[in-house]
């Protein structure tokens, strides 16, 4: 079904009549399905796409096809279930986003789903039958420290020389719009979302940061930055060629502020404190609306899923669950089955929509 544009001048009696638009939202996306292109009202076929990126006008049509074009999105997620995410994201008076590992692989991060996906990522660990259970353990450190730190000195530099895709700025920007703002809530350990402009006074790290260190052995003493630290690593073997990170007061092996598997060690007071701004914060939203937004939380560690659930139901908010394998959601809730980046510009460009033929 290929796009089509409209003449200027050239009638719709379906959305001909006043200067707003009167069919209800469902008429809207029904007509966007049917035709194959966003346009319910002609007269302003050309101010919507104006306000598109990269846009060139050839005769009657526009090209590149663009990615932000609802009409597109719709016909691949149900159209249904867009809709009812604007209409639940543009009603929020405050947003909680809960994030997994699946937000990051539309920037090109890897999700380790399974011993598969772990060592299609890592062959060395392949050929040693090391898991990321194996690894991710503070054990490990004292029993492999030339391992371990191959492992998560990669994986730092990975994450630091990592771009943040486009979903990010989209969620930034509802955030933006809302009454009371936001709060991300997310097990990665990434950092992308301070990378992408979040305020770290509204981010929850509840797993850590790898943009930390602490001692090895310490569960209350030092926590500094891990800017400015460097780790040399042989990608043949991903073992540690140099010195490993040391604690600047003390000198002991360092490992990253991260709550690993079998962790005893973790010192968690930088987390603690972050989820003291976050519940604060949620106590002040009374009598506001709040929407979830959860993307990329699997169910094989299910601490996102859980979270954003135990939120919905104290809160009385709305869930919007963007899993590509994993949408289902509790009645009431709203699960697309499909990547973060591809359901946050769905959403978006939705939103774009309803805004553009709202009454003011």
């Amino acid at each position: 079904m290929g796009h089509e544009s409209c003449k200027v001048g050239e009638s719709n009696p379906r959305f001909d009549g006043g200067a707003h638009m009167k069919e209800s939202s469902d008429q809207l996306i029904a007509y966007c399905q049917e035709k194959g292109r966003v346009c319910p009202k002609p007269e302003r076929w050309n101010d919507f796409w104006n306000s598109l990126p990269e846009r060139n006008r050839v005769g009657n049509s526009w090209e590149p096809p663009l990615a932000m074009d609802a009409s597109n999105q719709v016909r691949q997620i149900p159209g249904e279930l867009i809709l009812g995410a604007a209409e639940a994201i543009r009603q929020a008076d405050a947003l909680v986003i809960t994030a997994g590992a699946g937000m990051g692989v539309d920037s090109g991060l890897p999700d380790f789903r399974g011993k598969e996906g772990f060592w299609k990522a890592y062959p060395p660990f392949r050929k040693l039958g090391l898991s990321l259970p194996e690894i991710s353990n503070p054990r490990f450190f004292l029993r492999e420290p030339q391992l371990a730190w191959g492992f998560y000195g990669h994986r730092l530099h990975l994450y630091r020389d990592t771009v943040p895709h486009a979903g990010f700025a989209i969620l930034r920007n509802w955030m933006s719009i809302c009454k009371y703002g936001g709060f991300v809530y997310t097990s990665n350990v990434d950092g992308q979302f301070q990378k992408a402009g979040f305020h770290h006074q509204h981010i929850v790290e509840c797993h850590g940061s790898i943009h930390r260190l602490q001692r090895i052995d310490q569960t209350d003493g030092n926590i500094w930055s891990a800017d400015g630290t460097s780790v040399a690593i042989d990608p043949e073997t991903m073992r540690v060629v140099g010195e490993f990170p040391t604690d600047p007061q003390s000198g002991a092996l360092a490992r990253p502020n991260i709550l690993m598997f079998g962790d005893v060690f973790w010192n968690s007071s930088v987390t603690d404190a972050q989820e003291d701004r976050y519940w604060q914060w949620l106590r002040g939203l009374k009598g506001a609306r709040l929407a979830v937004i959860e993307l990329g939380a699997g169910k094989s560690i299910p601490t996102i899923r859980n979270h954003s659930e135990s939120v919905v139901e104290s809160r009385k908010a709305r869930l919007i669950r963007i899993n590509l394998r994993d949408p289902e959601v509790p009645p009431g809730g709203i699960g697309m089955a499909c990547g973060a980046l591809e359901g946050l510009q769905a959403i978006d460009a939705m939103l774009a929509v309803l805004q553009r033929f709202a009454k003011p």
